[in-house]
């Protein structure tokens, strides 16, 4: 359901009339919607205010497309226009008794989330941790990268960072999200080299194309083939990268696969049933893999307020034509294209099981891929408890700005999929960034490994400590990284719905 919109002014004028504003056609060529959508005691004071026309429109939208719309206030109650911000209204409606307190998920975003699902880099391609013993490390490396061209590799320890400490404290943190996540040009880095002594590297934010695929190999544990593949976002352009992967695999006779999503927060929901198929038997070619359940208002055809999401597309005609999110059918059948068969992709077939290793990062559309095998295949998850989403959605223009408010949820072909609170593991292992993603002994792996020669877990390794020197807990160390973690964390629809 990724599409380029249409210039929505047209549409915006002939809303105003309806809702009593009193808004120049001739503002903004992107203009807020403010429909009414069914609230029929909607009473906005009339305004040219485009900041107020977007706080209505987040509500509006909400009313009818948010999963968790049944028991929301009406306009009056909730009152848009008295927050701060786009994002206190955002907060407002996560707040809300109707969501139970499970909506961790809504945002609202200037455009980088579908640059990112597109599969295109606007930064410097790494992310860093601290480890057990407290040091900062980087913890993954997008190849082609900036960081990448500069050398950088996973586990290399940072000293300093534009200048600034790599503690945990509060200044240190401060500017190492500044400098990292920010928006600057550059970032001036000091880390040890893995054979002693330091290096000072200077990288440039730059343009890139990015390859989900961190790193692949094949390992042999007794007359047995292990696959492995570090797949760290699943964004629209991965499906070469996954063909060629799982081309290797077949060729070396994989029988069991480790598939390492620790860091990966999710994306694209097509991309997640792509690499389901390349996993699963043929033997389940045909029968349901998951179904989307939509918010039931959408369900009913009344989600009005999608009339102004438009675009250009092929019609059931094959004519291309003028259309909005309106005209899609949201019912939970297969008729409407709401229920996912299974279907073969690649010649992987056969395998006897599939280990996950996972962390509190791995999300959405991750947790979309562990559901969905769950049910087929033998899993095993090893890591930390995951991120718990098995709600979607796609984004609204709103102005100049893309709206993600769940609208959705996805079930596996038992109708599993209340993993709020996230999906626990076989085998608890804290993420070991001292070693490269590969390396058999990094302990998510080594359990990976040990559970296919043994057919069972080690009870040995000491999988969680936190080193003697450092005296730091475990729950400290994991919330500094959270404070660190600004990976993206969700389950965007981009598969093309069917036209009603």
């Amino acid at each position: 359901m990724l599409r380029k919109f249409v210039s929505q002014n047209a549409f915006w004028c002939a809303l105003i009339t309806v809702v009593g504003l009193t808004a120049s056609c001739k503002k903004s060529k992107n203009s807020p919607d403010a429909d009414v959508g069914g609230e029929s005691n909607v009473l906005q004071t009339p305004t040219n205010d485009w900041a107020l026309l977007t706080k209505d429109s987040i509500f509006l939208y909400a009313k009818q497309t948010y999963f968790w719309n049944v028991g929301m206030p009406n306009y009056d109650t909730f009152n848009p226009r008295q927050y701060s911000s786009n994002n206190a209204i955002i907060a407002a409606l996560k707040a809300l008794p109707s969501t139970g307190g499970k909506d961790k998920y809504s945002f609202i975003d200037d455009g980088s989330v579908a640059s990112q699902l597109s599969g295109e880099g606007e930064d410097y391609g790494f992310s860093a941790n601290f480890d057990a013993s407290d040091l900062l490390r980087v913890k993954y490396v997008y190849p082609g990268s900036p960081a990448d061209l500069q050398g950088l590799k996973r586990g290399y320890q940072l000293i300093k960072v534009n200048g600034g400490g790599t503690s945990r404290s509060s200044a240190d943190i401060a500017n190492l999200n500044a400098s990292i996540f920010g928006d600057n040009p550059s970032i001036s880095l000091t880390f040890v080299k893995p054979g002693g002594g330091t290096q000072d590297v200077v990288i440039n934010r730059a343009s890139y194309n990015i390859n989900p695929v961190l790193f692949k190999n094949t390992y042999t544990v007794g007359t047995k083939k292990v696959g492995y593949i570090v797949f760290n976002s699943f964004t629209t352009n991965a499906t070469s990268a996954l063909d060629a992967a799982f081309s290797k695999f077949t060729t070396d006779g994989v029988t069991e696969l480790v598939v390492d999503l620790r860091y990966n927060g999710g994306g694209s929901v097509a991309t997640s049933e792509l690499f389901t198929n390349l996993i699963a038997p043929s033997a389940q070619n045909g029968k349901i893999m998951y179904t989307t359940y939509w918010t039931k208002t959408m369900q009913d055809g009344n989600a009005t307020i999608l009339q102004n999401q438009k675009f250009y597309a092929k019609g059931n005609d094959g004519v291309t034509r003028l259309y909005s999110y309106f005209d899609y059918s949201y019912k939970p059948t297969m008729a409407a294209g709401n229920q996912e068969t299974f279907a073969k992709r690649g010649g992987l077939n056969g395998l006897t099981r599939v280990y996950f290793l996972v962390s509190g990062g791995t999300a959405s559309a991750s947790e979309l891929l562990i559901n969905n095998l769950k049910p087929v295949v033998d899993v095993k998850l090893i890591g930390k408890t995951t991120y718990g989403k098995p709600v979607g959605f796609f984004s609204i223009r709103i102005d100049k700005n893309d709206l993600y408010i769940p609208q959705f949820q996805t079930k596996n072909q038992l109708d599993q999929g209340d993993y709020f609170a996230g999906m626990t593991v076989d085998k608890d292992v804290a993420d070991d960034l001292t070693k490269d993603f590969g390396d058999p002994s990094e302990k998510m792996l080594a359990q990976a490994l040990y559970y296919s020669a043994n057919n069972n877990f080690s009870a040995l390794a000491k999988d969680n400590a936190i080193s003697s020197t450092s005296g730091m807990a475990r729950q400290q160390i994991d919330a500094a990284n959270e404070k660190l973690n600004h990976e993206f964390k969700g389950m965007v629809e981009t598969r093309k719905l069917r036209l009603k």
